[in-house]
């Protein structure tokens, strides 16, 4: 196994990871060691695009679809020039 020494880490942190570790009753070491696996894990990429994912989410409130009225449309605007 490896070693590693990380330096000037702030007194508050090492503060709460004590404090952390205690929670978890185990040493400081170990709670950093778990800390940085869970840190460095691969996580799956979502495969679920933003729109399924809003679909799915209003699915499970209830909100099936929503009809918009159409909106009228008119000719395009001439392009402004900048001479």
């Amino acid at each position: 196994m490896a070693n590693i020494t990380v330096r000037k880490i702030d007194e508050k942190v090492k503060a709460k990871l004590r404090v952390r570790a205690a929670q978890h009753g185990h040493s400081m070491e170990e709670e950093v060691r778990e800390i940085l696996t869970i840190a460095v894990e691969e996580r799956p990429k979502h495969s679920e695009s933003l729109y399924a994912a809003i679909r799915r989410h209003m699915a499970e409130a209830g909100i099936e679809g929503v009809d918009l009225p159409e909106v009228a449309r008119g000719p395009m605007r001439e392009i402004p020039t900048f001479d």
